[in-house]
């Protein structure tokens, strides 16, 4: 079961949020109903879900509705309809004490700006929370040093907010947010104020931690590569609406119209895609069962001048040329072992292209894509270029 669900959620600015919702119901616009009735549509009927453990991204353009969405999700702005399950918990149909629970011990949310205390130290920043929660002073001490310490800011428990970097006064948001042990992060642009250097080091730190922590966190950004670099999945935005859920490499590969085509157009698909899109089904033999006869024929009839040998279980053993293999033949050998070539060129199902390309560039045979030492895929060539130019992948071509 998800931890978030949320289904067909709406939000209408204005007076006339019946009315509005039935233009809805009839498919007009977002601006077609603010010319009608003078209302504005925040969300439209959003509909999706988070698993446990997961960073799904919401993104979309200034106006797109994504801030609007995180805040009815933990109902900072009241839903016009729809429903977000929490836990198996509607917070749509909460009463405002349930709600103050679930913000206090289920959800926590950090904001684009960090919204530290001046006159607080990072320490009482980072335990604010939890004194609001009438925590014990001793626990909530303990448990804001585990959060700093978290976030490698340990050090400057003592310090004010003014004596740190904006990245290092996000942290303390993020270890506020952390102090509570919440099952699901909320982080509305959370590092869209910072500068570019400093954003790519707080992704990454995000990711680092989110190794050990493995929360459920809703992450909202305007930054395609952003979401492209720290998602496991995306909801596109556009109007109001979500146009498009998918891994990044599903909605780079894939785009579900014009709008999120010309949203990706420009993204550098190199950084984004992996080997695990452009690999093909690989021509193996057995080194058990096969010898140079049955090699040597398998690779006549498919066109190759290599072939990589397996043992029966998948496991990469090595490869064979062409001439090898003929060469044998004339010696009346039986085995492949003796010919078998063992310095194999080889990635995992998760490497970028951007990578790939470095391996490749020179190299006689294809690039084997293996996976606890079993063969899942090769890499040819011309599948990186294409990929790299953003052409379809072909799955065609000679091994070499």
């Amino acid at each position: 079961m998800p931890v978030i669900d949320v289904k067909n959620l709406s939000k209408i600015f204005g007076k006339n949020a019946k009315k509005a919702t039935k233009y809805l119901d009839e498919g007009l616009s977002k601006e077609e109903i603010l010319k009608k009735t003078g209302n504005t549509v925040g969300v439209n009927r959003a509909s999706f879900s988070v698993e446990e453990g997961e960073i799904f991204v919401i993104m979309g353009l200034s106006g797109s509705g994504k801030s609007t969405l995180v805040r009815l999700v933990n109902r900072l702005i009241e839903p016009t309809e729809g429903s977000v399950i929490v836990d198996g918990q509607d917070l749509a149909k909460m009463d405002q004490k349930s709600l103050r629970e679930v913000r206090r011990k289920k959800m926590s949310m950090v904001f684009q700006r960090f919204a530290l205390f001046p006159h607080r130290t990072i320490a009482e920043n980072a335990e604010f929370g939890l004194e609001v929660q009438n925590i014990d002073k001793e626990e909530r001490r303990k448990k804001a040093a585990e959060s700093l310490e978290m976030v490698g800011l340990k050090d400057y428990m003592h310090q004010f907010p003014g004596q740190l970097s904006g990245g290092m006064q996000q942290r303390v948001g993020l270890a506020r947010a952390l102090a509570n042990d919440p099952e699901v992060l909320l982080m509305d642009e959370a590092f869209s104020a910072l500068d570019p250097l400093i954003r790519k080091d707080m992704q990454d730190e995000l990711l680092e931690l989110q190794q050990s922590m493995k929360k459920t966190i809703l992450f909202i950004t305007h930054d395609l590569d952003e979401a492209l670099r720290i998602g496991d999945r995306i909801a596109l935005m556009n109007d109001g609406k979500i146009v498009q859920i998918g891994t990044p490499e599903e909605i780079l590969i894939n785009p579900a119209n014009d709008y999120v085509e010309r949203f990706v157009e420009d993204v550098d698909r190199s950084k984004v895609l992996t080997a695990e899109h452009i690999m093909k089904r690989p021509e193996t033999v057995d080194i058990e069962k096969h010898g140079p006869r049955a090699a040597l024929e398998r690779m006549r009839k498919e066109g190759l001048s290599s072939i990589y040998v397996t043992d029966a279980k998948r496991n990469l053993e090595g490869y064979v040329t062409a001439d090898d293999v003929s060469a044998a033949v004339k010696n009346d050998e039986n085995s492949l072992k003796n010919i078998l070539r063992t310095e194999v060129l080889q990635v995992d199902k998760g490497t970028p292209i951007h990578d790939i390309f470095a391996v490749i560039h020179d190299a006689t045979v294809p690039v084997a894509v293996v996976e606890d030492g079993k063969l899942k895929g090769i890499i040819v060539r011309g599948a990186v270029i294409a990929a790299l130019s953003g052409s379809e992948v072909s799955l065609n071509g000679d091994h070499s």
